[in-house]
């Protein structure tokens, strides 16, 4: 045991605090912990931290009082509120140069507000997004860090010695970039996730309903899924859970649980800064809608007694529509990395964040619930084209994308005709569509804003940033209004 200074303390011993806390213990450290409801320090020290290198603090000044300077305290607690609050605990028993790091979900945007409050203090915050849930916070987490850079050279080591590690030992931990860089990056990082979910979710409801395959043929699908090109954290989850029987019914554990979905924010956190930036996520979003409509299970129950749809069955070769499932999930995969990269280079112009995408993307590479074998093909893409403005565009993404339409296009019709709703494999096949759409018919639109709003126009005929108005109805005289984007 050490009897002395802790060097590292966190706040928060929930289920990801504590398992932290045993990371960072075991690469050497000694942690010192707090928690607002005291008994949790004392069950902890007890149980799951008995005879090892942790040590207990029953208040805020307590726990800065164990820590080595300059002091590391890293907060678990949950976000908006708590935290300023904690930070209010621990600021009178810290000293200038000490570093905060919020480890939380917190709003970027309160991030950026808190590494500039606390900067005038002298304290370095750090908002840091920690992406692995239970077991990866415990094995070996994503760990995506910005705030005050001056903070990192002090809690490299250890965050990076905590981090998951890739084959060639390289840690998933790195530094992002200035203020809210490093939980803007973890929101986004999100948003995929919901899309990710939402997709295999939508190919196990396919296959169960418009297949009419049984959840243990479906594991079989997704055993196969995960030896290729689909190999990720969240197909191997859906694998095994597809296999889990309920020990009170012996039915399918999957088949037991009630078909509402909940969520803690940050995917809708993600489609939002895509509408205050104008980046189109679509497939994000739906998957955020997704879940809204999952929600209102009672009122679903009754519309289906009401409302009609096709009830036929599919009359093709399954073994053949598997694999084109298999083809269009990857495309539409494809699909949703390529928005929330559009959307993290969009924020980084926005904010003046100086980002690394391809590294961004091989931090994701291992811990974090994301993780999968194509994201070092990710890098690779920005590695060659560092300004690459879609990750369609790049040769490798490119030919998987054009291999599979065939396979996506009648995928999605197929769910159309069935009546099966598969809101993200459709949105991404209409995202795809329309980004590479030289023409859109946005033409008509603008005229009628034009028409009801005198909100002016660009003609195909002159420079960009010319505007003109049309006198539609010979009433409305010449006066336009003026051009903005709200």
């Amino acid at each position: 045991m050490n009897n002395g200074k802790a060097d590292f303390g966190l706040v928060g011993l929930a289920v990801m605090g504590e398992n932290l806390v045993l990371n960072i213990e075991s690469r050497g450290y000694c942690v010192c912990v707090f928690n607002r409801t005291i008994g949790k320090v004392d069950s902890f020290l007890s149980g799951r931290a008995k005879d090892r290198n942790i040590l207990g603090a029953h208040s805020g000044e307590e726990l800065c009082g164990k820590l080595k300077p300059p002091r590391k305290v890293m907060l678990m607690v949950k976000a908006g509120p708590p935290v300023d609050e904690t930070i209010e605990i621990l600021l009178p028993h810290l000293d200038s140069g000490d570093t905060i790091i919020d480890g939380g979900n917190s709003h970027f945007s309160d991030t950026i507000r808190r590494t500039e409050e606390l900067g005038k203090k002298g304290i370095l915050f750090v908002g840091t997004g920690v992406s692995g849930g239970e077991e990866g916070a415990l094995a070996g987490p994503s760990i995506m860090p910005g705030g005050n850079r001056d903070a990192w050279p002090g809690i490299k080591p250890i965050l990076q010695s905590i981090a998951a590690k890739v084959s060639d030992g390289t840690p998933c931990c790195d530094w992002i970039g200035s203020d809210g860089a490093g939980h803007y990056v973890k929101m986004v990082h999100n948003g995929i996730e919901y899309g990710d979910m939402q997709l295999i979710c939508e190919a196990y409801n396919i296959m169960s309903s418009g297949l009419k395959m049984s959840p243990s043929e479906i594991h079989d699908v997704f055993v196969e899924w995960n030896a290729g090109v689909l190999d990720s954290y969240l197909i191997e989850i859906s694998r095994d859970i597809l296999a889990k029987l309920d020990d009170e019914t012996g039915a399918p554990m999957v088949e037991m649980i009630l078909d509402t979905a909940g969520q803690k924010g940050t995917g809708k956190w993600t489609a939002v800064s895509g509408l205050d930036l104008d980046v189109p996520i679509p497939q994000i979003a739906e998957a955020v809608f997704a879940r809204c409509i999952s929600a209102i299970k009672e009122e679903r129950v009754h519309a289906s007694s009401i409302l009609q749809g096709p009830n036929k069955p599919y009359e093709g070769d399954p073994g053949a529509f598997i694999r084109e499932l298999h083809d269009a999930i990857y495309a539409s995969k494809i699909c949703s990395y390529a928005q929330g990269f559009q959307l993290i280079a969009k924020a980084a112009k926005e904010y003046h964040w100086d980002l690394d995408f391809g590294r961004i993307a091989l931090m994701w590479r291992g811990g974090c619930i994301i993780r999968a074998v194509f994201l070092e093909n990710i890098g690779d893409a920005f590695a060659n084209d560092p300004d690459l403005p879609n990750l369609l565009l790049d040769p490798y993404f490119k030919k998987i994308v054009t291999d599979a339409q065939d396979a996506w296009r009648h995928v999605v019709t197929v769910t159309v005709n069935l009546g099966i709703p598969a809101a993200s494999l459709t949105a991404a096949l209409i995202y795809y569509d329309s980004y590479r759409s030289a023409r859109l018919p946005a033409n008509l639109l603008q005229a009628q804003r034009d028409y009801f709003g005198a909100h002016k126009y660009e003609r195909i005929d002159k420079p960009r940033g010319e505007f003109f108005h049309t006198n539609w109805t010979g009433r409305g005289g010449n006066t336009a209004a003026s051009t903005y984007t709200a």
